[in-house]
């Protein structure tokens, strides 16, 4: 599919770009809570290791795709202004580099799967399922690098849709593998928690092939396979000049998840089943939201590129309250229905109690995370990636981290004190991205540089009349 004509003109509404990405990452979320359900048939030792390798998959996956990220900004930006080779070249090196990360990380997953697992805080007796989970989706990390980085370019030239479609392509079959490696279909033996890992790889690797073909085609001039080896070094620094910042600020969030879990499983194997649970709702939760916020960035770095500067300003603003609304109404479901949803996971009555008590802390934690996403991923979207790392790593070291395991284990609050430090870290971030939108410093500096470049212009103009 070719890039959204209008998309370059910045006419494409919100909703038009969001509710692909929503049921996308909707189905994406049912991949682990299908997962989730399936494994807790096993044992609710294997949802606690499915857990906490999920969130370290999760973290590693946001670190390879940094490129992903800093490319998919860049074609939107391009593409506005109406430079499509540029956009092209720009999607084939990040996706390029995204891969070659996910490869690296890959092989270190899988030869050092019993270490990770131990650094991980993984109880001894949980050691055993942790290796061969750790060690096949781990192995094949790449691969959610390859569709993760494919399908950023792909949805930055303004086709949501097609990402959305193979996402339901990659469950169905999911679902369908899970079922006969678990169970043992058509004569197979019973495979357990290294069923579910193999069927995660397969579905994953479908979904990949699937969405190269549709990156090939996704420009005017189509991407071949030695066009794989293209390497424009101005280009390439303007990808690492963006990219960098949204590469420390994911590591900043890598740190602070794999500390926090790591603070869970010190609490225990039934706090950390209960947050895996509970973790799995409010994804359903917000959802919606970080499909809005992922579209507004779209939009807004479209409008950037075309200096459409005063619609950049309100797109922001419009992104973050239809958002608010949105995760707000979602989280009085949830706390409506939380205690039942919960029981649809297990029937452990003290992992179900645990999980009851911090329901009523989202109604802070899910509106704070949105004005986070939202103003954040407008900044990053007019390129202050700067910005938002830097206190990134100062809230999410001192807030997330430090916070954490005061409140969590040194003062005894448990669960509930980690998560009073979550809703304060995406509250001051929140406010602080708020506060840097609001002073334009981006958006003036734009505006002067295009006037200067059209004086410039004028006056050359001028000379040669």
């Amino acid at each position: 599919m070719k890039p959204n004509v209008k998309l370059k003109t910045g006419n494409v509404g919100l909703w038009v770009l969001a509710w692909p990405i929503f049921i996308e990452i909707f189905l994406q979320t049912l991949l682990g809570t299908v997962d989730t359900i399936m494994v807790s048939r096993i044992s609710d030792d294997a949802v606690a290791v499915v857990g906490i390798s999920n969130q370290l998959f999760g973290a590693l996956t946001t670190l390879f795709t940094t490129f992903a990220g800093g490319a998919g900004i860049l074609i939107a930006q391009r593409l506005g202004s109406g430079r499509q080779e540029d956009a092209r070249v720009i999607a084939i090196m990040g996706v390029t580099a995204s891969t070659v990360l996910g490869l690296i990380v890959s092989i270190i997953m899988f030869l050092f799967a019993d270490p990770i697992g131990g650094a991980l805080n993984i109880s001894g007796e949980l050691i055993p399922l942790a290796h061969v989970y750790l060690t096949y989706v781990g192995g094949g990390l790449f691969l959610i690098g390859l569709t993760a980085s494919l399908g950023s370019a792909i949805r930055n030239t303004g086709n949501t849709r097609g990402p959305m479609y193979t996402g339901v392509a990659v469950n169905v079959i999911h679902i369908i593998l899970n079922y006969i490696f678990i169970f043992g279909m058509f004569g197979l033996p019973q495979m357990g928690l290294g069923g579910i890992a193999i069927s995660n790889v397969i579905s994953r690797g479908l979904g990949a092939i699937v969405l190269l073909v549709m990156f090939c085609g996704a420009f005017e001039r189509r991407i071949r396979l030695r066009d794989f080896a293209t390497f424009k070094r101005k280009l390439f620094g303007e990808i690492v000049k963006i990219s960098w910042p949204l590469g420390l600020n994911s590591s900043a969030w890598v740190v602070s998840q794999l500390a926090i879990y790591s603070f869970l499983a010190m609490l225990g194997a039934k706090e950390l089943a209960a947050r895996t649970y509970l973790n799995t709702l409010e994804s359903f939760c917000f959802t919606l939201g970080y499909a809005v916020a992922m579209a507004g960035q779209i939009r807004i770095a479209t409008l950037f590129g075309a200096r459409q500067l005063s619609e950049v300003y309100r797109s922001a603003y419009r992104t973050l309250y239809i958002g608010l609304a949105i995760v707000s109404a979602n989280v009085v479901l949830l706390l409506a229905f939380g205690k039942t949803l919960l029981g649809l996971f297990t029937a452990d009555g003290e992992i179900v109690s645990i999980g009851v008590a911090l329901l009523a802390l989202n109604l802070l934690l899910q509106p704070c995370k949105m004005l986070n996403m939202a103003m954040g991923n407008a900044l990053n979207a007019i390129g202050d990636t700067r910005y938002t790392m830097t206190i990134s790593l100062i809230s999410m070291t001192l807030i997330g981290i430090g916070g954490s395991y005061l409140l969590g284990i040194s003062w005894g609050w448990g669960l509930v004190g980690i998560y009073c430090c979550m809703i304060a870290d995406e509250a001051a971030r929140g406010v602080l991205v708020l506060r840097r939108w609001r002073g334009r410093k981006v958006l003036y500096a734009a505006e002067s540089q295009d006037g200067e470049r059209q004086a410039v212009q004028c006056k050359a103009a001028e000379v040669s009349f």
